[in-house]
């Protein structure tokens, strides 16, 4: 299939639910959400009801081919507000490194307690990031071990979105340390089992309508069945990881050499796969952020007087604007060339899904800023959205890799495609 830009009739209808939801449902519970701190449950209710809060959404929509619908869906919920649109999509993040991991029974046991129905809603946290780790997923130091017909769990994550209150918890641990990344099994440990405790729910500067905890495990056991993959697989992983670290395979490393999608899901690492097949959605939802900004600067600069015109006809005005508009597209174009190359399954060889996260996050920050200088000091107080909106997008150029982290991707993709003969050399003149 070729890349193109016309939407399908489906498509397009998505898009227009997704708005409209934003618009009707989202924005006006956001305020008053940010406020208080406070997981919207109403609002994931209605989204539920509406049919934009359930598992077989995402099941049917990453099957699109054009890999389009879901930054489609992720622009448009985050137009609305990037809190609780994390709320409502934050389970598709859990549901992802199952798919990435578990066999096809297990899939079909936990995928509908991720999202749970209308009148009896589930959520879903994924559980990888840990206080000294970062965004270097081969140090995780959460332990998991076998004890006759169970595994017990022994570590702390923090970062953790819908961390200690969610029905299910994804949770990446290491098993056999000396066979590096793939020494890492990835477990389910429902709520309420005994050792997983949230030692707190994090103040946020922003997204302050999603939850998010630090969590420890400590003795934690679950049955043995609640290793995604089984044990067989485990073993496989595990002895294919040991032959690496002997050296008699390539190293491995958490930041893929060549920066390529290839490459992580050559080294079968669940946490990197389900970061990878999601980096273009963290994008669009930045992209969501920074449009809301932009259109609600153009609307304020058409509006307002000063000097006896519209201050949308000041250079000084117009012009950051028009940047930012333009910034604002190619973001959106690297994003969905990144999602479709997903969806086709093609490598990522000059690190596309990086450089659509941080060109997205990025630009979402800036569009926010020059939204607040546009409105001058009505901008700086909370009366208007966009210092709530400049509070919120500061996150994406951090989560799921910092924009440090994406320029290191892409700058290894740029060295693996260089041309290893000498400058000099290449540069001589041919006799």
């Amino acid at each position: 299939m070729t890349f193109g830009f016309d939407l399908t009739d489906e498509q397009e209808a998505l898009r227009d639910k997704a708005h409209t939801f934003a618009r009707e449902v989202i924005r006006p519970a956001a305020p008053e959400y940010d406020r208080a701190q406070e997981f919207p449950w109403e609002v994931v209710e209605e989204a539920a009801r509406q049919g934009l809060y359930k598992w077989e959404l995402y099941a049917e929509l990453s099957q699109d081919p054009t890999g389009l619908s879901l930054p489609i869906l992720m622009e448009e919920l985050f137009w609305g507000c990037a809190g609780i649109g994390l709320s409502i999509v934050m389970p598709a993040l859990a549901l992802a490194a199952i798919r990435q991991a578990a066999t096809d029974e297990q899939l079909i046991r936990w995928a509908p307690e991720c999202f749970g129905t209308p009148g009896d809603l589930r959520l879903a946290a994924l559980a990888v990031t840990e206080p000294s780790g970062g965004s270097d997923v081969r140090s995780i130091q959460t332990r998991a071990r076998r004890d006759g017909d169970d595994w017990v769990i022994d570590g702390h994550k923090v970062f953790i979105g819908n961390g200690g209150i969610a029905d299910v918890h994804v949770v990446v641990a290491t098993v056999d340390p000396a066979a590096g990344h793939r020494g890492q099994g990835v477990f389910i440990v429902p709520n309420g089992t005994r050792g997983l405790t949230m030692l707190r729910k994090l103040d946020k500067l922003g997204c302050r309508a999603s939850h998010t905890g630090e969590i420890v495990f400590e003795d934690c056991r679950i049955p043995a069945d609640q290793l995604l993959g089984g044990d067989e697989r485990l073993s496989a992983r595990i002895a294919k990881g040991r032959e690496a670290e002997r050296g008699s395979a390539p190293p491995a490393s958490t930041v893929d050499e060549g920066g390529t999608a290839a490459a992580v899901q050559r080294r079968s690492s669940a946490a990197l796969g389900a970061f990878e097949r999601t980096r273009p959605m963290v994008a669009a939802q930045a992209i969501g952020i920074g449009r809301a900004a932009l259109e609600f600067a153009r609307d304020y600069a058409v509006s307002r007087e000063a000097f006896g015109q519209s201050i949308i006809e000041n250079q000084g005005v117009s012009f950051p604007l028009a940047d930012i508009a333009a910034d604002i597209d190619a973001a959106r174009l690297l994003t969905w060339r990144a999602a479709w190359m997903a969806a086709q399954r093609k490598p990522f060889e000059h690190a596309e899904g990086s450089m659509s996260k941080l060109k997205a996050s990025e630009v979402a920050v800036r569009a926010c800023e020059q939204a607040i200088q546009t409105l001058g000091g009505w901008g700086y107080v909370k009366d208007f959205p966009v210092e709530k909106w400049y509070r919120d997008a500061k996150l994406y150029t951090i989560f799921e890799g910092t924009s440090e982290i994406q320029r290191l991707v892409i700058g290894r993709a740029l060295r693996a495609e260089a041309d290893t003969e000498p400058l000099d050399r290449r540069m001589e003149t041919p006799r």
